[in-house]
């Protein structure tokens, strides 16, 4: 079956409502896919997609070598009509293209490291989209993985793809039910945690950061968890040169990132 003998379907399609639940909020393996570059970073992944959506009406003709792709790697593809794509989309403009992919599952025990290893840990994080720019920051720091402990957001959440310019599905991340066994893991494989709190005394500049590094990083809201601290790790502090008492948690976890991967690097 071309995608141009693709079974149009309703508003009350069990798929359409699966996708509506999707929407919300994600669900535990599943994540939304919407819009063109998205579908184009999804194609450079060997990311499962259960269902295709297409709005032909939607897109544009350029769109069609993507659609067939796409269409070719789904389990399921169904065509849908302009009102329903304006109920399902959460952008202003989707390209008429949503798909269901399935998002890796990364198991802890499964990761190795080596001395040039940096890991983010990211504890509390309550937005989406932050949550998607720090897998992203992650990714462009070449760090091993990300960790979630207290976690709020979802990484399923379709706002977490966009945020994270779909690093989400090849970032390995992996969540641990509480804080201690989260440092255990750490403390198994030999990291160095330096707990990112303003209030430190040592900058981030003093480590050598000469072996597996973890940087930790708390919530928008209320900062890093007292767990951590009690865990007796080390903390570091960016110094605040201006009014502000604190930076937003992505643009920290980039600064503490990219200065351990330069030191690890030589640059």
């Amino acid at each position: 079956m071309t995608v141009h003998h693709a079974r149009s379907i309703g508003a009350q399609h069990p798929r359409v409502r699966d996708l509506l639940t999707l929407r919300k909020d994600g669900s535990p393996g599943r994540i939304m896919v919407e819009g063109a570059w998205e579908h184009n970073r999804l194609l450079t992944t060997a990311t499962t997609i259960d269902t295709f959506f297409w709005c032909p009406e939607a897109g544009t003709t350029d769109l069609d070598p993507i659609v067939e792709r796409i269409a070719a790697r789904a389990t399921e593809v169904y065509r849908i009509s302009e009102k329903l794509l304006a109920r399902l989309s959460r952008k202003t403009r989707s390209d008429g293209l949503i798909s269901i992919a399935r998002i890796p599952d990364w198991q802890p025990h499964l990761l190795r490291f080596t001395s040039r290893s940096l890991v983010l840990v990211a504890d509390g994080v309550e937005y989406a989209g932050n949550l998607g720019t720090l897998i992203r920051t992650a990714d462009a720091a070449n760090a091993d993985c990300l960790v979630l402990t207290s976690r709020r957001a979802r990484p399923t959440h379709p706002a977490v793809y966009s945020a994270s310019r779909g690093t989400v599905l090849s970032t390995p991340i992996v969540e641990f039910d509480d804080i201690p066994a989260a440092a255990d893991w750490l403390r198994s494989h030999r990291f160095r945690v330096h707990l990112a709190d303003p209030a430190a005394t040592g900058t981030y500049r003093v480590p050598q950061y000469d072996g597996p590094t973890a940087f930790v990083v708390g919530s928008e809201g209320s900062g890093l968890s007292r767990q951590w601290h009690a865990e007796g790790f080390d903390a570091v502090s960016i110094p605040m040169l201006g009014h502000a008492d604190s930076l937003n948690v992505a643009l920290s976890a980039g600064i503490l990132l990219f200065e351990a991967r330069a030191r690890k690097e030589g640059w």
